[in-house]
């Protein structure tokens, strides 16, 4: 993906509003499947992670593995917010 696209993505993701937030049990099958779902029907959505969830890991290494389980794209991540796209 050219850097002009996921710049544009992270424009786009600036307006959205978390959909799904990882808790403290951490990335699950339910929550993968639920990104699933979710990248499915609004191909650019945003993760909010909790602090804990990353298990001794940072907030990007836990993000990269995520998108790697969900087979997206890791757009941005700022904070504990994640933004994925499809």
């Amino acid at each position: 993906m050219d850097k002009e696209k996921i710049y544009q993505l992270r424009g786009e993701a600036t307006k959205l509003k978390p959909i799904i937030n990882i808790g403290k049990n951490g990335v699950t099958d339910p929550v993968l499947e639920e990104i699933k779902k979710q990248v499915k029907a609004n191909r650019l959505i945003k993760v909010k992670m909790l602090k804990t969830s990353a298990e001794g890991e940072d907030i990007k290494t836990s993000a990269e593995k995520l998108a790697e389980a969900t087979k997206t794209t890791l757009i941005d991540v700022r904070g504990s917010t994640v933004v994925l796209y499809r």
